[in-house]
């Protein structure tokens, strides 16, 4: 038997109002000037300034750097870190969804560690614990509040670097539905479906254990049930409560499992194109599960159970046919586009993001190693 561990922060909030008992946990550990790492919409809707507001009747002061980008760069983790040693903060507050959070990873990491972002691509590559870091998530979908993944693009090479490390994880994770009410329909799928990846890819990866296999099944359950609701109606309470607990226990999973090649695929087209992630997740996730079903069939059976379809006296490729299915369903239900030749992607491309996706660290706990041409093919099924 091999050994397997489960990372996950120490304090994790959930729950409507819940940010109240957040800045009250951050007093309590005694931190006296945060940095808050955010975007400009969530400034624009007053969503920041609600959050210093509140952090400041807690005695704890902040600074904001809000430039951070849709798919976050190099660049902005060291304008970032720049803020925070101007000011001398001795945490790191992110707010917003996966942009802000792993941004503010990068910051954390490299303000405690040296050196520079992209030192640290790959798998535990860091020597110290970052600054310690409290997330406060507003989107329901990358999980990164309770991650030890943090993705950065840098434009140089065109790529986004996969860093994979135990010293991201926050110390506090906040889940207020409250924060997500105003999340845009077409945010609230993209966000959506990439939790649906995530869960996905978690319960057919190599390194699943019973752990991550119960986060994945009750997390595929909620998103079946749920997202197509929070995307018509914003304003419903229940379904961004329900799509708060499964992307967190999608992001369990996969925080523990690792992920696939429907990852590593869309961390290409991000990185080439900048496109929004969500939505590369949610085009790719059939095509690379129609691969996968070679070796993953029976899984995959179990997936399209978890999504309510019928899967009784069907037999494992079957069960996995109507997994897929329902997949395409469920994204075409919340108007996720139907290819990615509609983002922009190019055919000549498909060399070069192949090439790179086979180097992405998220495909090595795919079901099946594919080839070069496999990923090539992949790529242009999705167009």
């Amino acid at each position: 038997m091999s050994v397997s561990a489960f990372y996950i922060p120490a304090v994790n909030l959930m729950g409507s109002g819940c940010l109240q008992e957040a800045a009250s946990a951050i007093e309590s550990y005694g931190f006296k000037k945060a940095l808050i790492v955010t975007d400009a919409p969530l400034v624009k809707l007053g969503m920041v300034a609600q959050v210093t507001e509140l952090l400041a009747k807690h005695q704890v002061n902040s600074v904001v750097y809000d430039e951070v980008k849709p798919n976050p760069n190099v660049d902005n983790v060291e304008h970032g870190l720049a803020v925070l040693q101007e000011h001398q903060c001795d945490c790191v507050i992110s707010l917003g969804g996966g942009s802000p959070h792993d941004c503010a990873k990068a910051i954390a990491l490299v303000a405690t560690n040296g050196g520079a972002i992209t030192d640290y691509e790959g798998v535990d590559q860091s020597a110290k614990p970052q600054l310690p870091l409290i997330a406060i998530n507003t989107t329901a979908g990358t999980a990164s509040e309770m991650t030890r993944f943090c993705i950065i693009t840098d434009d140089r090479r065109h790529v986004k670097m996969a860093i994979v490390d135990k010293h991201t994880t926050p110390i506090l994770s906040v889940n207020d539905p409250d924060l997500m009410l105003g999340m845009p329909a077409a945010l609230t799928a993209a966000t959506g479906m990439d939790a649906l990846t995530h869960a996905i890819e978690a319960y057919v990866s190599t390194a699943a254990t019973p752990i991550t296999d119960a986060c994945a099944l009750q997390a595929i359950r909620l998103i079946s049930q749920y997202l197509r609701s929070a995307v018509s109606d914003g304003s419903n309470g229940e379904a961004r409560d329900r799509m708060a607990y499964a992307q967190f226990m999608a992001g369990m999973a996969f925080n523990n499992a690792s992920l696939g090649y429907v990852h590593a695929m869309a961390h290409q087209l991000g990185g080439f194109y900048d496109l929004p992630h969500g939505v590369c997740n949610a085009i790719l996730l059939p095509h690379v599960q129609s691969f996968n079903a070679q070796v993953a069939a029976p899984r995959l059976r179990q997936v399209a159970a978890a999504m309510g379809c019928d899967v009784q006296d069907k037999t494992d490729e079957q069960g996995a046919e109507l997994c897929i299915a329902a997949i395409r369903k469920l994204a075409a239900d919340v108007n996720i586009p139907a290819g990615v030749a509609e983002l922009g992607m190019q055919e000549k491309d498909i060399p070069t993001l192949a090439e790179n996706a086979m180097k992405d660290a998220c495909g090595l706990t795919n079901p099946i190693q594919p080839s070069f041409d496999d990923v090539c093919q992949l790529f242009k099924q999705a167009l």
